[in-house]
């Protein structure tokens, strides 16, 4: 059971729970509808209920809700429904950083500047799947505020979708994904050419660096070292597998282990291979 404390349009109330004495956003088809504070109201299997006590990388979330509009709220509960609809069970409290985004993209938008996000392809092709999820937002906003936003602004909704997925801030994505596009960038300036990024082992190199980028900043280790094998096998491959990862721990500040070259080597091989066989 939920006091409401107050309303902030039809769908969305701020209540506080009788058990804990703690505030809650509410959001709820009609939920707020003529309802008046001090009301106790019941929160449905159709009624999301998020904790105003959490702190997120963009504050306190109870803060945070004074200054988001409520049609953002609801937005990026739309989005964050999809999302569980595709990936499961989802930390739903960056429904609040999410939401102030949005805000903050609208008014861009009515402003007529433009977000630059030098990552939105390599954002796309590393969070595929969460790209696509947060591309639902543009047929949303252009139906509710008449905004329409760019693959910029996706490309960030869908770090906060991968945020909410993984135990990484937006931050942290965000230094992966710009990780990987300076290791993919090295590799080719040391390898003399572009990489097919259609080809597979693209792919798979590609996902290599920001799972490696990913271990290196939680400090997780492989655990077979293939380094002296590949070194001899491929010397080249290892070579340039070597400048890489000590790019990427002074990128990323942090060190990365040395049996991470040989599994680099690997991948950076079957590029080379696949481009001369093509």
């Amino acid at each position: 059971m939920y006091r409401v404390k107050k309303v902030l349009n039809h769908n969305t109330i701020i209540g506080i729970q009788s058990e804990d004495n703690q505030e809650y956003l509410l959001i709820g088809k009609g939920l707020g509808f003529g309802k008046k504070v001090a009301e106790r109201i019941e929160a449905g299997p159709e009624t999301t209920v998020y904790s105003l006590q959490k702190t997120t990388d963009r504050g306190n979330a109870g803060e945070l809700v004074k200054s988001i509009s409520p049609v953002c709220l609801e937005i990026a509960g739309q989005i964050l429904d999809a999302a569980e609809k595709e990936f499961g069970k989802i930390d739903r409290d960056i429904l609040f950083p999410m939401a102030d985004h949005i805000e903050y993209a609208i008014k861009r938008v009515e402003a007529h500047e433009q977000i630059s996000n030098p990552l939105t392809e390599d954002i796309c092709a590393l969070f595929h799947v969460e790209y696509k999820v947060a591309e639902r937002v543009i047929p949303i906003l252009k139906e509710r505020m008449g905004i329409e936003i760019d693959a910029d602004e996706v490309g960030y909704i869908a770090l906060h979708i991968h945020s909410a997925i993984e135990d990484e801030k937006v931050s942290q994505a965000m230094q992966v994904a710009r990780a990987v596009r300076e290791c993919i960038s090295q590799i080719e300036q040391e390898m003399g050419k572009p990489i097919d990024v259609a080809s597979l082992a693209y792919n798979r190199l590609m996902n290599h660096i920001r799972f490696m980028a990913a271990r290196a900043m939680k400090g997780e280790t492989l655990k077979v070292n293939m380094n002296d094998y590949m070194g001899v096998k491929f010397p080249k491959a290892f070579r340039i597998a070597e400048k890489v990862c000590s790019q990427v721990s002074r990128n990323l500040k942090c060190e990365l282990e040395e049996v991470e070259i040989g599994y680099l080597a690997m991948h950076i091989e079957r590029v080379a291979n696949e481009e001369l066989d093509g």
